[in-house]
């Protein structure tokens, strides 16, 4: 009796045991990891991408890349490289100032006998001249005239010369000011106290709350109504993006200052000559915020595992991200020394993932068609081949291996649907890249102070992005809008159209004179 009990008491033992083990290990890859994304290379690309999936490569190879024998050398045609000049980098349009130098009488005399010197030719050294932003006063100078003939008559009538509206009634703000300014905060990621401190060394007063009132102004009296027509035409396509990120707001009703918000991103595939970023600030992360956004959309969205894209309505197709399961399987991969790594199953799941990569990458000129088709005959088995063998693995969840194989079976078919159409992408990548502009200026800026300077910061973020995305530049795109915008009808759809980036293109296009001086 006494036998049992101590044999169940050891058991016991030995369950709680192998349990902390679990947990112990558990926190050393947590920790591990964290460091590799501290001090680590934060590039995803394998050091195996010239090895292929377990069962097609030599099992002999060396996991390790350093102790892999040197390829034998290949004689090549031998080859002369073209020398780059330091013109190559620079605008062909670029104003030139000349700077001719002239002697005086004295110095064209031979120093030997005397005689004038005949000029032979001119010797040029280029520079690279850049000026920084420079502070002026615009005086708008109108002129008013009184009808004398009328005052006989005892009545007044006085009217003046046309002038063009400001950008903020009331305001000194001129349109290249706020221009400037916006371009400074989402482009080039200076936050507003830094552009203060700026101004002050040029001794122009600016307070930041300023500079923030011209972003709001702009934002809500001109910005909203291109941003509602971006989102008119995102919503029409049929292929999107989505993701999010936090964006804390200080001033929040029911919220404290360190609670999280959220800006979500919103943009077109690459199947569209028009690209679209739509950003939209969010108190939160619930599931009603995309499907708010999207209620007028049909068709494909890109999207990460969230939860919340899962619960949009069934005519929305969420086509999951590979790219965020080749993540999994690299993290899970670098908790293994890379001498160790050789016929793992870390391993085996990363050359799935670069196998179906490199696939992606020999199709990519193909047409939507061609490539629809190229997918089921050589991505499809691939697919299949790797669910297969995830499948039938039985591992521990808390693990990064068990995180990698959860993530997949969880995601199955999301992940599967991007064989549904050829304009589909194998990765949310597009949305990822498009969001991170905004992730790195706001570790400069940190907060908005108000909701009102997150919806600003939201409606600004979106044309900025959208103008860099068709390959205009953000602060002369702008500033074109600040100058015309206050002096059309914004009721009129014509010219909301010719407002946004793509009419500013077209206008720059057939008539870039025209285009900067309006």
């Amino acid at each position: 009796m006494k036998n049992t009990i101590l044999e169940q008491e050891n058991q016991i033992l030995k369950n709680k045991i192998a349990e902390l083990e679990i947990i112990v290990k558990h926190y050393e890859e947590l920790f591990k990891l964290s460091q590799k994304k501290k001090f680590g290379i934060s590039s995803e690309k394998s050091l195996y991408d010239q090895l292929t999936i377990e069962g097609e490569t030599d099992e002999t190879a060396v996991a390790n890349p350093e102790s892999e024998k040197e390829p034998p050398l290949e004689v090549v045609k031998e080859h002369h490289r073209k020398k780059r000049t330091r013109k190559e980098g620079l605008p062909k349009d670029l104003p030139v100032e000349e700077l001719t130098y002239l002697p005086a009488d004295e110095d064209i005399v031979c120093h030997h006998c005397g005689t004038e010197a005949t000029l032979i030719g001119n010797e040029v050294r280029e520079e690279l001249v850049i000026e920084p932003a420079k502070v002026s006063l615009r005086k708008h100078i109108t002129q008013k005239y009184k009808c004398r003939e009328c005052e006989k008559d005892e009545r007044s009538v006085i009217f003046k010369t046309a002038a063009p509206s400001p950008v903020i009634k009331g305001s000194f703000a001129s349109p290249e000011a706020v221009a400037y300014t916006a371009h400074q905060k989402f482009v080039m990621g200076i936050p507003l106290y830094r552009q203060e401190q700026e101004w002050q060394r040029k001794g122009v007063l600016l307070p930041r709350q300023t500079l923030a009132n011209w972003l709001i102004a702009v934002s809500e009296t001109w910005l909203f109504l291109l941003a509602d027509e971006l989102k008119r035409r995102l919503l029409s396509q049929t292929v999107a993006h989505a993701d999010e990120t936090t964006f804390q707001v200080l001033k929040e009703e029911h919220k404290t200052p360190q609670s999280k918000s959220y800006l979500w991103v919103y943009r077109t595939s690459g199947d569209t000559n028009e690209p679209i970023v739509l950003a939209e600030y969010k108190p939160n992360r619930k599931a009603k915020n995309p499907a708010e956004f999207l209620a007028n959309f049909k068709g494909y969205l890109h999207s990460d595992g969230y939860e919340a894209y899962h619960k949009l309505p069934h005519d929305i197709i969420i086509v999951g991200c590979w790219a965020h399961v080749r993540r999994k399987w690299d993290s899970a991969l670098k908790m293994i020394n890379p001498a160790d790594r050789d016929g793992t199953q870390e391993l085996k799941g990363k050359r799935f993932c670069d196998k179906m990569f490199d696939i992606e990458r020999e199709i990519a000129e193909l047409s939507f068609d061609e490539k629809y088709e190229k997918r089921l005959e050589v991505l499809k088995p691939v697919m299949d081949e790797f669910f297969a063998w995830v499948d039938a693995i039985r591992t521990t969840p808390k693990s990064q291996f068990g995180r990698a194989v959860g993530y997949m079976l969880s995601q199955k078919k999301y992940l599967q649907n991007v064989l549904l159409d050829g304009r589909l992408e194998l990765s949310n990548n597009r949305a990822e890249r498009t969001i991170k502009p905004f992730v790195i200026s706001r570790k400069n800026f940190l907060f908005a102070n108000t909701v009102r300077g997150a919806n600003a910061a939201a409606t600004i973020f979106s044309l900025v992005e959208t103008a860099k995305e068709t390959g205009i530049d953000p602060f002369e795109y702008l500033s074109y809008v600040f100058k015309t915008a206050p002096n059309v009808d914004m009721s009129n759809p014509e010219n909301i159209e010719a407002l946004l980036p793509f009419g500013y293109k077209n206008l720059a296009k057939l008539n870039p004179e025209e285009a900067g001086r309006r």
